[in-house]
């Protein structure tokens, strides 16, 4: 540790210096050969933090599980938002038998002849169960007319209709959250670039992430439109400024536990 650094530690306040020389602050005071005090302390209040709403996401369950609710949680966003990361800290300690995490593949030829709503239906939680969605039925109001996977009728017959279908999954006695995880073009492209350097993330990109630089503009056009039209008073966006993905999962966390009004609120 240098000169530097050990001045930094001597000038923290009792508090932040009690959490360094805990568990968890040695562990991110070592974790690198170059010690940063700043993100050590950083990382260490961000674990901390996260551990206590995961706490908390636990009582949201057994409320959830004990009253017979049910909860919908969608998490859309640009590829390589951090949507999929977040859903794990969600769900990284609640009981697996009474959540799913749906991210549903391209549709069959049956199901691309049914109702577009259809296959999302037979998804929607039962008593007592927390539905994830890694995408939603959200593909067709974005992802599907800047790639050229539906028609203009298609797209136009899902934006007339998506604020009924989530009309009617509300007034079945169901919460739904919609997230949007917001993140900046110079972002993704550096996170894209960390996937493709790397041998255990580069099978994530597929021939849509590729495009997702060039199409930029595109995808800015029908989320705009997304938003004005499905921004509704009893179903509205939460936007999540995710450039930083540690801020962007305390505060969807924090928004779901403040929001739904289970009984054991701490």
């Amino acid at each position: 540790m240098t000169t530097a650094q050990k001045t930094k530690l001597m000038n923290l306040p009792e508090e932040d210096l009690t959490i360094l020389n805990s568990p968890i602050g040695i562990k991110y005071l070592f974790s690198d050969r170059k010690t940063d005090v700043e993100k050590a302390l950083r990382m260490a209040k961000y674990e901390i933090q996260l551990k206590e709403l995961q706490a908390e996401l636990i009582q949201l369950q057994n409320w959830v599980i004990t009253n017979n609710k049910k909860i919908v949680i969608i998490f859309e966003g640009r590829d390589a938002a951090g949507k999929g990361g977040a859903i794990r800290r969600f769900t990284a300690h609640i009981n697996p038998r009474h959540f799913r995490i749906l991210a549903l593949p391209k549709p069959t030829i049956e199901e691309e002849g049914q109702w577009y709503f259809q296959r999302y239906v037979n998804q929607l939680p039962k008593p007592g169960e927390i539905v994830f969605f890694d995408r939603s039925w959200y593909n067709r109001a974005v992802v599907e007319p800047v790639n050229g996977f539906c028609t203009t009728r298609q797209y136009k017959t899902f934006m007339g209709q998506v604020n009924d279908f989530e009309r009617m999954i509300l007034e079945s006695d169901t919460y739904l959250m919609k997230f949007y995880f917001s993140i900046t073009k110079e972002e993704q492209d550096r996170r894209f670039k960390d996937i493709k350097s790397s041998p255990l993330k580069k099978w994530k990109m597929t021939k849509v992430d590729e495009r997702a630089q060039e199409l930029w503009d595109e995808y800015t056009k029908y989320k705009l439109k997304m938003f004005e039209h499905t921004n509704t008073k009893t179903a509205p966006w939460i936007i999540i400024e995710a450039d930083k993905k540690t801020k962007a999962r305390v505060e969807a966390i924090q928004h779901v536990l403040n929001t739904i009004p289970y009984q054991e609120k701490d």
